[in-house]
């Protein structure tokens, strides 16, 4: 039974790295696609006062300084609640960032234009891969894990968090689209690799999960 999960383990990985190769080589080939734009124009279609303050709230996390005051607060909870892997973990998680901005730099694609979509900010960096949804799947991918791992703590209190984890990493794709921060395939691959920074985060904890038990 184990070898079965590790063999389905890894070819989930080479899945994901699979589809994360073949979109950088077509972000790389077509720039600036149809897709992209459609899915822009569907997203951005119908907008609203009341949606731009949701979505600029659900990408507000992601942001500098709130997504460092975030990652160091979270690791000071629960430390001082006496997990102190959990709290190593919480903050290695960050460092998936990194890959991010490697990548970003080596595809070098632009951001959106105002030309093209509405774009209700300026931001930074390049566009491919979204450093926001990465770092959402990462980080509050890795706290459902905790939420199901850590069962000292009280029932009501993790579902709580883990269902609200969720609901941030799934609706901020769709914020980056909406705030023309980003093209669909930027969150489509800043999902992937967070998705294979969250299973090499997740890998290494329960490693060491075990070894404690």
């Amino acid at each position: 039974m184990k070898n079965i999960k590790k063999h389905l383990i890894w070819y989930l990985v080479g899945g994901l790295t699979t589809g994360f190769g073949l979109l950088t080589a077509f972000v790389l080939l077509d720039p600036l696609s149809k897709i992209d734009r459609k899915f822009s124009e569907e997203i951005q279609e119908h907008h609203h006062r009341v949606v731009d303050l949701l979505m600029k709230w659900i990408s507000a996390l992601g942001y500098m300084p709130a997504s460092a005051i975030l990652v160091g607060a979270t690791a000071l909870l629960f430390l001082l609640s006496g997990y102190k892997r959990e709290a190593l973990f919480v903050v290695l998680g960050s460092l998936s960032g990194l890959v991010s901005t490697l990548v970003k730099l080596l595809v070098n694609r632009p951001r959106p234009a105002a030309t093209l979509v509405r774009v209700l900010g300026k931001t930074q960096q390049q566009s491919f891969p979204s450093g926001h949804v990465l770092f959402y799947v990462v980080f509050f991918g890795f706290l459902v894990l905790l939420m199901y791992q850590l069962k000292g703590l009280h029932k009501i209190l993790r579902i709580g968090i883990a269902g609200f984890s969720i609901l941030l990493i799934f609706s901020v794709p769709i914020s980056r689209i909406y705030l023309g921060a980003h093209w669909f395939t930027d969150v489509l691959g800043g999902f992937l690799l967070g998705l294979l920074s969250l299973i090499a985060l997740s890998f290494a904890y329960l490693h060491a999960w075990k070894r404690k038990a």
